[in-house]
């Protein structure tokens, strides 16, 4: 009987196969260049680094058939409303005036928190029961705050999320909300931020510093510049944006068109930035009521 095997697979011997167990005991220049760190961390293949963190997370969610992604931004600073009230707690305990003040402060901003994670909530419920063409995943950049809420929206409807976690002088270590399996780790910030967009179909941004205002006018360049396609960007908290943007005032300067003042949208809660998103792709209605 013929074995049918033989006609099927390479006539060489993958990478894989020949890999040798005892790279590290030889000599530099003997070792193959792919398992060579040393070797692969030399500032002359920066560019080859660039693609591998390209690459890495691409084929992952292509073959995990993650396609649509709602991504979240936000303030890594902002604690949940629990672990805000336990601080206030120790802030009075020590009598500092100003670690109460601080400790406050944080306990009202913790609503934020509260916000992202109904929304993470609102997003997985809808792709747990709705037609596979309009599943969305939640993705953030990984970390606590803000980030962490989104992802533990979606841990609590039972669904997977998305973290595209940085190496940061001070360690940022991926929030513990996250499906391990789309758990990611980017050193090169440009490559974080393209994956942001690579597949984003819509952008919300909750308050937050200087790397979320990065992260929101990225998007808004590549919206406006026609790199990216129009998706919705929209802002949760109009009493901290109010202060905080003012596109009028660049309109009226002249450093932005007219019609770029209509490129956000301001709400208030959770819900009302998931009706935006429901409204602008006319989501199914069953799967609106389900969540």
């Amino acid at each position: 009987m013929t074995d049918k095997s033989k006609l099927h697979g390479a006539n060489f011997p993958s990478a894989r196969d020949e890999l040798p167990s005892n790279q590290q005991d030889k000599p530099a220049a003997y070792r193959l260049a792919y398992t060579d760190q040393d070797f692969l961390l030399r500032e002359e293949l920066r560019g080859l680094r660039f693609h591998l963190e390209l690459q890495k997370p691409e084929m992952t969610l292509k073959e995990h058939g993650v396609e649509s992604t709602i991504v979240i931004f936000g303030s890594a600073r902002f604690p949940s409303p629990e672990d805000a009230d336990a601080a206030l707690l120790l802030a009075q305990d020590s009598g500092d005036p100003a670690k109460v003040r601080a400790a406050k402060r944080d306990q009202r901003n913790s609503h934020h928190y509260e916000q992202a994670r109904r929304l993470g909530e609102l997003i997985t419920a809808h792709s747990n029961n709705c037609d596979p063409n309009e599943q969305l995943y939640v993705v953030t950049g990984g970390g606590p705050g803000i980030m962490e809420a989104a992802n533990r929206g979606a841990s609590d409807a039972g669904g997977k999320s998305i973290g595209l976690n940085i190496v940061l002088p001070h360690e940022q270590d991926p929030n513990p909300y996250i499906s391990p399996e789309f758990c990611f780790r980017f050193h090169y910030f440009g490559i974080r931020k393209m994956h942001f967009m690579l597949r984003a179909k819509a952008v919300v941004v909750c308050p937050g510093g200087f790397g979320t205002f990065d992260e929101l006018f990225e998007a808004l360049t590549l919206i406006q510049t026609g790199k990216s396609k129009r998706v919705p960007v929209i802002l949760i908290g109009h009493e901290f944006w109010r202060q905080a943007i003012n596109l009028e005032f660049l309109r009226d300067e002249g450093v932005i068109s007219p019609e770029d003042v209509n490129m956000i949208n301001v709400v208030d809660t959770a819900e009302q930035a998931w009706q935006h998103i429901v409204d602008f792709y006319q989501l199914s209605p069953g799967e609106r009521i389900r969540c």
